[in-house]
């Protein structure tokens, strides 16, 4: 009986152990599938990282054409609805074209991830879906106004191979074997299956060993990293490749007569003279070219090549004309100040400037070609597809129109428009500022609208009246009964400014010292000299009138539709 209860006992306890041995074996198995499934994941992040990465690549070589991320982020500029452009610019700013291709790249990256997992059950999901990948990318370069068929098709394919080949190599390294709905089943009645033969099977093909299964994990880590770094690696040179491009020489080989380089000495020579002019905190009457402000829809700067790149005149003219770059060069003699405006400015913004603009009157090239009566608006597109009209008047009314070749005694910055851009003064840049310009066609008011326009912006954009004060800035604390001085910019373009008030401490309005004056196409830089004779906080106001004698309304308005209005008004702590 004794013996009986023995045998009894070891037998529960093996079977105990088997039981116990069985959990665990579940539990290794069930930890096996979690690491596949990470492992798969980040295989597919790394794999569309590395298709996003050479295509970008691949891409540079085809410049000006552009790149899959670019071409796909363009197409959700021109396509989007206007409450997506007014959100993205509300939530991030200027900064919401780089927020767009970041937001591009995550979804796709998220893509990958999904990739890989699907790749667990067979490769063929992940092949598809990255072909799929491709092709989205190839319709957004063929659709691309700089872009082709046959370069997205190539610049495409690259990237499918290179992401293809780094999932699937991922994969293998990361030991993630296809149909993982059995690898639990598999792993337990391996695992079961050595319990009962014993440990002598540990070292004969068992289960993996926790250590084996960490060097395949770290061997898995660095390959992926690998990967991620020449990934990176490809997306910086792409940048590198693009910066050095031919457009870029051709603009810096460009040299204008020394006249036009004098012209701008002796403007910015005068107005360093000037009173106004040195009070410290003010804006330059002349803003340098890197200062200037920049507002477009362009995703990346379109690169130009200039020995094909033409300039249509087209629509209703008596003869459809077209000029090269080297046509506009040999007749860019006009230079002008001109200030333009944004209409996204807010009251006080930044999104102005001033700047002496070199280029051949529109006027002129117009009349080469023979403006037809009907023709009332001037509708102009970039290479980019962006477009935009105004009013045929403006260029015959007297005001400064240019098609634009030169700022500030040089060639067009390629972010300012390289080769060629339209500069009309009084009017905003969303109805007539078009950068690298390719074509002016004439048509009718009725019958064109530039891009802003459907998206809830006036069809006309008269640049209103406007000023700033510069300095003291907002908050700024400041010492009862030490004077400073408040200065400040103004502009109306095609009038231009006759008198800038101060309003400090809800007092008398004074009236102050204007700056010289570059015309009226210019803005003016003004000053008042103030002593602060109350502690608290003080208010400063300004307000500016035209030549015509109209004074800038109070009434505060929101940039949309048609520019912001109301006086600018900045807050300050006297101590």
């Amino acid at each position: 009986m004794a013996n009986e209860k023995v045998a009894v006992n070891a037998e529960d306890a093996s079977t105990s152990d088997a039981k116990a041995r069985s959990f665990g074996s579940d539990m290794e198995a069930e930890t096996t599938v979690r690491s596949s499934r990470s492992s798969a994941a980040i295989s597919g992040i790394i794999a569309a990282g590395a298709a996003l990465a050479a295509g970008e690549f691949a891409g540079a070589f085809t410049s000006p054409k552009p790149g899959p991320v670019t071409a796909v982020a363009n197409r959700v500029v021109d396509n989007a609805p206007s409450w997506f452009v007014e959100f993205g610019k509300s939530v991030f700013g200027l900064s919401d074209k780089v927020a767009l291709v970041v937001g591009t790249v995550i979804l796709a990256l998220a893509f990958g991830a999904g990739l890989g997992l699907a790749s667990r059950k067979s490769r063929h999901f992940g092949t598809a879906g990255l072909a799929a990948f491709g092709m989205l990318g190839v319709i957004a370069i063929g659709t691309d106004a700089q872009g082709t068929w046959l370069t997205g098709l190539v610049v495409c394919s690259f990237a499918v191979v290179a992401g293809v080949l780094a999932l699937n190599f991922l994969l293998h390294k990361s030991g993630t074997r296809e149909n993982p709905s059995n690898q639990l089943n598999s792993s337990s009645e391996s695992v079961f299956a050595g319990s009962k033969v014993g440990s002598a099977t540990a070292g004969t093909g068992g289960s993996p060993t926790a250590h084996s299964r960490m060097q395949g994990r770290r061997s898995f880590l660095g390959w992926s990293a690998a990967f991620g770094l020449v990934a990176a690696a490809a997306a910086a040179g792409a940048q590198s490749i693009r910066s050095r491009s031919r457009t870029e020489l051709a603009r810096k080989a460009v040299e204008f007569d020394p006249s036009a380089d004098e012209a701008l000495a002796q403007t910015e020579v005068s107005s360093s003279l000037d009173e106004v002019a040195s009070v410290p905190g003010i804006t330059p009457l002349i803003v340098p070219n890197d200062d200037f402000y920049l507002i477009d829809t362009a995703i990346r700067e379109p690169l130009v090549d200039i020995d094909t790149w033409v300039l249509e005149i087209t629509g209703l003219v008596d003869e459809p004309i077209s000029f090269s770059y080297q046509d506009l060069l040999d007749r860019a003699e006009t230079t002008a100040p001109v200030t333009l405006s944004c209409v996204s400015n807010e009251v006080g913004g930044d999104l102005v400037g001033n700047a002496i603009w070199r280029g051949v009157p529109l006027a002129d090239l117009l009349n080469e070609a023979g403006v037809k009566p009907q023709a009332t608006q001037i509708a102009s597109r970039s290479v980019d597809g962006w477009s935009c009209g105004f009013p045929t008047e403006a260029a015959f009314d007297g005001r400064t129109a240019l098609v634009a070749v030169g700022m500030n005694g040089e060639a067009l910055p390629i972010a300012h428009g390289f080769p060629a851009r339209l500069v009309v003064s009084g009017l905003y840049g969303y109805v007539s500022a078009t950068k690298w310009i390719k074509e002016i066609e004439l048509t009718t008011i009725e019958d064109f609208d530039g891009y802003w326009i459907p998206r809830g912006w006036s069809k006309l954009g008269p640049v209103k009246t406007q000023s700033r004060v510069d300095t003291p800035s907002r908050g700024t604390e400041l010492v009862l009964g030490e004077e400073i001085a408040i200065g400040g910019v103004a502009w109306a373009p095609n009038t231009g400014i006759e008198k800038v008030e101060v309003q400090t401490d809800e007092g008398q309005w004074r009236e102050a010292t204007l700056g010289e004056s570059l015309g009226e196409d210019a803005w003016r830089q003004w000053y008042l000299p103030w002593t602060p004779t109350k502690p608290g906080r003080q208010f400063i106001r300004v307000r500016a009138t035209d030549s015509d004698g109209e004074t800038q309304t109070s009434d505060m308005t929101p940039p949309a539709p048609n520019g912001a209005s109301g006086w600018h008004e900045v807050p300050v702590i006297v101590a």
